[in-house]
């Protein structure tokens, strides 16, 4: 594990080596956060007994010492509380009566309450529009004029259940708005892709973001929608529960692979605290077109994160979990600038991000880049190689010159 010169009593010298330090953080990490290679997975929709249907989506991942639960639901504002337990028996408990009361607190509940690990909660709470027809500065706040943003608290969403599919572990949320007066969303919608996933892999579609079997994918897909500017963007706020006093922290981590998303070098990643903790990781892309590719991809702009209550539509199923916990932080997701590509081709735009608990899965170097690598730096090598071979094993040349006795 360390390397030294001479055997030493004790500790000795040596520094450890990062496998040792990866090791000691790993041992030291909670176990409902130190990661499975598979879990098993089980979507169900939780029915409301004594009233209509209602679309609260419980998604459970057991592994062999941990569960992950994560609670996604269009009660109010569309929002998903993800909790991490380090027993493999947890279970969820709803109190419908409680959870659709003015005071919803304790409507969700996670048994045994000891287990819990790690929890936290993200609520979508509006769509921005801005008309950029006469914006040339791409970094310009506001990047456009601005139309009334769209409330998704006041939002009509279908009945998950019909598009609920075990096989690929998947359902998706779709919704308009129920106020519409110029009929913008006649024909369109604002989609919630959540997909479950048992093991590692890697979707058919960019971005192509590497998930595991600690994570949970959420595709976010306008469409249809007619917009109203001529060149519009799309703006999508998300608020976050903060671990304490402070807002979680953003950071980039940057690649010299772009392989599964060509042109894109960069990961974002929203840590609710220091690693291991829970996370939200994204490529900063989202694509004009179904068939994602490079012709087709726009810029995604994150802000920083701020302090929110003033505006904060309310969350049931975040209340019903956390109670009265205000320190929630926001931030917006800007889709596109005004040169275009842009909503604008085709009226779509999608944009993905995983969500889950441990440390978020790393991009290691594709095999093609690394074929690359090796030819680029291994071609240099095996000619001066094979020079010298040929110089010390090659045919001798004898000089016609004799010497005079």
């Amino acid at each position: 594990m360390c390397s030294c010169e001479e055997p030493r009593r004790g500790w000795g010298r040596c520094a450890p080596s990062p496998m040792l330090l990866l090791s000691l953080l790993l041992s030291a990490a909670p176990l409902g956060l130190r990661g499975e290679d598979a879990r098993q997975v089980s979507l169900e929709v939780i029915p409301d007994p004594t009233g209509p249907p209602e679309n609260l989506l419980h998604i459970r991942a057991v592994g062999s010492n941990s569960t992950l639960h994560y609670v996604w639901s269009s009660l109010g504002p569309p929002a998903v509380v993800l909790v991490a337990t380090n027993t493999s028996h947890s279970t969820l408990s709803v109190n419908w009566s409680c959870l659709l009361s003015p005071e919803p607190a304790g409507g969700l509940v996670v048994h045994p309450e000891d287990s819990v690990q790690f929890s936290s909660a993200l609520v979508f709470t509006r769509l921005f529009e801005f008309d950029s027809t006469n914006t040339s500065d791409e970094a310009a706040e506001p990047p456009g004029k601005p139309y009334p943003p769209y409330s998704l608290a006041e939002w009509s969403w279908n009945n998950v259940t019909d598009s609920l599919d075990p096989a690929t572990l998947s359902t998706t949320f779709r919704g308009h708005p129920i106020h519409d007066p110029i009929g913008a969303f006649a024909n369109g919608s604002l989609a919630f892709r959540v997909q479950a996933f048992s093991g590692s892999g890697r979707p058919a579609q960019p971005p192509r973001l590497l998930h595991t079997a600690d994570t949970c994918q959420l595709e976010v897909a306008l469409v249809g929608a007619v917009p109203r500017g001529n060149r519009s963007l799309f703006r999508l706020e998300v608020a976050t529960l903060g671990q304490g006093p402070d807002c979680p922290s953003l950071r980039e981590h940057h690649s010299i692979d772009d392989e599964y998303a060509p042109a894109v070098f960069q990961l974002d990643q929203l840590l609710w605290g220091s690693l291991p903790s829970g996370f939200m990781q994204w490529r900063p892309v989202a694509f004009s077109q179904k068939q994602g590719g490079r012709e087709s991809s726009l810029p995604c702009q994150v802000s920083p994160l701020y302090p929110t209550l003033a505006y904060l539509p309310q969350s049931p199923i975040v209340r019903a979990f956390f109670g009265s916990q205000n320190n929630f932080c926001a931030f917006n997701l800007t889709f596109g600038t005004s040169a275009g590509p842009g909503y604008w081709d085709q009226h779509y735009l999608s944009w993905s991000m995983l969500l889950g608990v441990g440390f978020p899965p790393m991009d290691a170097l594709s095999p093609l880049v690394l074929g690359i690598m090796a030819v680029a730096l291994g071609a240099p090598g095996l000619v001066l190689l094979a020079g010298g071979l040929f110089l010390l094993l090659g045919p001798k040349r004898y000089s016609e010159y004799q010497p005079i006795n």
